[in-house]
């Protein structure tokens, strides 16, 4: 069965870091792009970060340019979101999806989701 499992969430100050990590399936992590979403109350669920099936592309959502990092290790068939300078604002749940495209903001186009991380961000 394919799947994502996510972890890493929790509670930290402004200005801290965090690192969430997602496992996929050997066969997701092979043949899909993945990414990271994220969606605060009330507000729709948005596009954060995402990695290509190759790893030779990066896409950032401009609101975490420069403070998060998307990378991964195919050794464990884990992505990863380093989460650095966090703000308030990036207190959302968190959620690791994998797709056909790397560069695709829309959360229609994306097929396999894990069940989400919570992180949250004290001012």
């Amino acid at each position: 069965q394919e799947q994502l499992v996510e972890s890493g969430g929790g509670l930290v100050q402004a200005g801290d870091s965090l690192r969430l990590s997602c496992v996929a399936s050997g066969r997701i992590f092979s043949d899909y792009a993945m990414g990271w979403f994220r969606q605060a109350p009330g507000k729709k669920r948005e596009y954060v970060a995402a990695i290509s099936k190759t790893g030779g592309s990066l896409k950032y959502v401009n609101s975490v340019k420069g403070r998060f990092t998307i990378y991964r290790d195919i050794t464990k068939n884990t992505v990863y979101l380093q989460m650095d300078s966090v703000k308030p604002e990036d207190t959302a749940d968190y959620y690791c999806a994998a797709g056909v495209s790397a560069a695709a903001t829309d959360m229609d186009r994306w097929d396999y989701w894990g069940q989400g991380t919570q992180v949250t961000v004290s001012s």
